[in-house]
């Protein structure tokens, strides 16, 4: 696991604010909000990452039957917050094997939702085909939530997009086939009005889906 914050869009090195700029740097894609280090995922991980965001952090709840929190990261600093935040569950596919999810939420521009889901960035663009009906509907924060399936992606996974309290919602899935997941109208809820419900999340293995 890389100890130092990365860029959202490209995982490549950052520089920190300092003499000649006053925000985060990557050489190739000029100011950014730092990915921070995955850590092992836990409770008291996740009870850290609610306490920064300044997006939702959202988690199925009740998760599906079998299915377990497996790590979270976010991109920003201590000075303004988290300005995206990926949280990983993992449990038995619909169709059989392991399944495993990936859940953005981002500010317009982050990019760290497109680099999960395997596209050019930063936002859903022309992957996003929003003339046509969206493909899924869940619920997010009690509100109905359409997300389009999106186009381009790698062949080992399905990406879905859509907005949720003003912001990028991205849902990856991995194998390809566990999309069907989508079909089924998920709950998700934002754990920054979870309270102590929080302790009660079931913690797996860390998902490898963080470290790509």
């Amino acid at each position: 696991m890389r100890g130092e914050p990365s860029c959202p869009k490209c995982g490549g090195r950052v520089r920190a604010p300092g003499l000649f700029a006053d925000s985060w740097q990557c050489d190739v894609h000029g100011t950014v909000h730092p990915l921070q280090p995955v850590v092992p995922p836990s409770v008291e991980a996740l009870t850290v990452a609610v306490k920064r965001a300044k997006v939702p952090v959202w988690m199925p709840w009740p998760l599906p039957v079998g299915w377990l929190f497996t790590g979270v990261t976010c991109a920003g600093d201590d000075r303004s917050g988290s300005r995206a935040t990926v949280v990983a569950c993992s449990g038995p596919g619909p169709l059989g094997g392991l399944g495993e999810m990936l859940l953005v939420a981002e500010e317009l521009g982050v990019g760290l939702g497109a680099r999960y889901a395997g596209v050019e960035g930063p936002d859903p663009g022309a992957h996003m085909s929003m003339d046509k009906p969206p493909q899924a509907k869940l619920l997010a924060a009690g509100r109905p939530t359409p997300l389009w399936h999106l186009s381009g992606v790698p062949d080992d996974r399905a990406a879905f997009a859509g907005e949720a309290c003003g912001l990028w919602l991205w849902v990856i899935v991995w194998p390809e086939q566990s999309g069907v997941m989508m079909y089924d109208e998920l709950i998700l809820t934002d754990l920054r009005d979870a309270g102590a419900e929080v302790e009660l999340v079931p913690c797996g293995a860390l998902s490898s889906r963080l470290l790509a």
